[in-house]
C-alpha cells in the first residue's frame, strides 16, 4: 500500500501491543500486525508498542524477556511499520504506562477484574501447574487500559479473545471522567475480517498461541524456515467427511485451513472451499501461500537485526514520542483525581 501520511498526520488516533512472552506467530501476523502495516498507519495517528510489562505477570526469564522483547520490536518493523509515519516503542521505555495502571487499579473493581475471562483461564493453567497466581496476572488488564487511555486512543485493532479487556477500558474511562471530569477518551475495539482467529494446526479449537511451548507442532512462527512451515502445515488436524467444506463449528481443522489460505490469498474460506477436491491439495497450498506469505518478513528480520544501532534508535525515538504524547494526559488524571502537581 502506498500512502504520503506523515507521522502525526490526522485521523483516528490507533493504538496496539504484543507481549513478548513467545516467538510471534502466523496468527499473530494474519491476526493483527499486517492490518497494522498496510492499514492502520497510513489512515490515522498509530501507536504500536511491544508491551513488555505484561510479560511480568507470569513466571518468567528475565534474559529471554529482553531477548524477545528485541525480536517482537524487529519483527514489527519487518512486517511493514514505518516509523516516519507510526510510533514504535517498548512499554517500560515510557513511565506514564505505570503511572497510570495504579490510577486504573483505583478505578476497577476486584469483581470487574476477576471476571475477565483470560484471567480465569490463565490462572487455572498455573494453578494446574502447581504455580502461584501472580496479583498482576489479575490486574494486567487495569494496565492494558491504561496503556490504552495514556494516548487518547480512539481505536484498538484487536483480536477476538482481547474485546474484553478494551470493553474494560472504555468503562474505566467513562467511570473516571464521570467521578473525576473529562479526561480520557472511550476507545472502540476494531476487529479484522477473515483469519481474525487462527487456530492451532494439531488443535483447531484453540488459538495459535506463541505461549503455547507444548504445542509447537500446531504453531507456525514468522521466523520459522519454509521447510518447517510446509511441514507443519502439511501435518494439520483435518475432520471427517470426503468433501472440502467450510464449516467452522463442525470442521474446525479444515475451516482453519481455509481461513489461512483466504488471510494469504486475499480469497473467501467458502469460495475457496469448491476448488478443492482432497485435503492433501488444501495443505498443499495453504503451506506454499503461508511460505510465500512469511518470505519476505523474515528476509527484512533478518537484515534489521543485523543493524541494532537502527532498531534502537527507532525505539529510542519511538519512546519520546510516546512519552510527549501520554504525559500531558497522565500529569492531568493525577490532578483529576487529587494529587499534587
Amino acid at each position: 500500500m502506498v500512502s504520503t501520511r506523515a507521522l502525526g498526520a490526522a485521523g483516528p488516533r490507533v493504538f496496539s501491543g504484543v507481549q513478548p512472552t513467545g516467538h510471534l506467530t502466523l496468527g499473530n501476523y494474519l491476526g493483527a500486525m499486517r492490518r497494522w502495516a498496510e492499514v492502520d498507519q497510513h489512515r490515522g495517528d498509530a501507536v504500536f508498542c511491544v508491551v513488555d510489562l505484561h510479560a511480568l505477570t507470569v513466571e518468567h526469564d528475565p534474559a529471554r524477556v529482553r531477548r524477545l522483547s528485541r525480536q517482537a520490536a524487529t519483527l514489527m518493523l519487518a512486517v511493514g511499520l514505518d516509523p516516519q509515519r507510526c510510533t514504535v516503542f517498548v512499554q517500560s521505555h515510557v513511565d506514564e504506562h505505570a503511572r497510570l495502571s495504579y490510577l486504573m487499579e483505583c478505578t476497577a473493581t476486584d469483581g470487574e477484574m476477576r471476571r475477565m475471562i483470560q484471567y480465569r483461564e490463565k490462572a487455572a493453567r498455573v494453578t494446574a501447574r502447581g504455580g502461584s497466581v501472580r496479583l498482576s496476572l489479575l490486574t494486567y488488564p487495569a494496565l492494558m487500559a491504561a496503556d490504552i487511555l495514556a494516548y487518547g486512543t480512539q481505536e484498538v485493532p484487536v483480536g477476538a479473545d482481547q474485546a474484553q479487556h478494551v470493553e474494560l477500558a472504555r468503562d474505566l474511562a467513562v467511570r473516571f471522567n464521570q467521578r473525576y471530569g473529562p479526561t480520557f477518551v472511550v476507545p472502540k475495539a476494531t476487529l479484522p475480517g477473515v483469519a481474525a482467529r487462527v487456530m492451532d494446526l494439531q488443535d483447531p479449537t484453540s488459538k495459535m498461541g506463541k505461549s503455547e511451548q507444548t504445542r509447537a507442532a500446531g504453531i507456525v512462527y514468522l521466523l520459522d524456515e519454509p521447510d518447517v512451515v510446509r511441514k507443519k502445515v502439511l501435518r494439520a488436524v483435518t475432520d471427517g467427511g470426503s468433501a472440502v467444506a467450510y464449516e467452522p463449528a463442525e470442521r474446525p481443522g479444515v475451516a482453519n485451513l481455509l481461513s489461512v489460505l483466504a488471510a494469504c490469498t486475499g480469497g473467501d474460506p467458502e469460495g475457496l472451499a469448491g476448488s478443492y477436491g482432497s485435503y492433501g491439495a488444501l495443505k498443499e497450498d495453504t503451506a506454499e501461500a503461508v511460505v510465500e506469505v512469511l518470505r519476505p518478513v523474515r528476509e527484512r528480520h533478518a537484515a534489521l537485526a543485523a543493524d541494532t544501532g537502527y532498531v534502537d534508535g527507532v525505539l529510542r525515538d519511538g519512546a519520546e514520542r510516546a512519552r510527549s504524547m501520554a504525559r500531558p494526559r497522565v500529569d492531568a488524571a493525577y490532578r483529576a483525581v487529587g494529587l499534587l502537581a
